[in-house]
């Protein structure tokens, strides 16, 4: 019976930790190909948060969305796994921050997390925006501790 039990946990973890990691790349994926051809959007999306200069918001708008996409192919082709999972963690990390600053501040913003520029933003979605980007946390410190290797190409 221990012998059974053992296995489903095993089982069980190696579905969550798949979910993690085709679920993260998808959320990267679609995240980054949403800001490609869409630099003014992503700029003034960076703009709202009132962290960065004009230059620096413009420089990033140019960067964020490729880099998410990278990110996001990186996990589903299974390419350093871990490693994605660590970079995917420091810039969930940055992404709270900034939301946590708005919301601080009081200023309602579009985030521009997937659709910049596409909707009026309500008080309510930074919040939201924030205890999704926990979630996506939550999901890749499994994806650290336990990657799923199998479908990888460099694990």
């Amino acid at each position: 019976m221990g012998v059974s039990v053992g296995v489903d946990k095993q089982k069980a973890l190696d579905v969550l930790a798949a979910l993690a990691r085709f679920g993260l790349a998808a959320m990267w994926i679609v995240a980054g190909a949403t800001k490609l051809g869409h630099h003014m959007q992503v700029t003034q999306s960076i703009e709202a948060y009132e962290i960065f200069t004009p230059y620096w918001s413009n420089l990033l708008a140019y960067v964020i969305g490729p880099l998410e996409l990278a990110g996001g192919l990186f996990l589903l082709l299974g390419i350093k796994i871990r490693a994605a999972g660590w970079v995917s963690m420091a810039v969930l990390v940055m992404f709270v921050i900034g939301l946590w600053t708005v919301h601080a501040r009081g200023m309602v913003i579009d985030c521009g997390c997937f659709t910049p520029g596409e909707r009026r933003p309500q008080p309510e979605d930074v919040l939201w925006a924030i205890a999704r980007d926990i979630g996506f946390m939550i999901a890749t410190s499994l994806m650290i501790y336990r990657p799923f290797k199998k479908l990888a190409i460099y694990p």
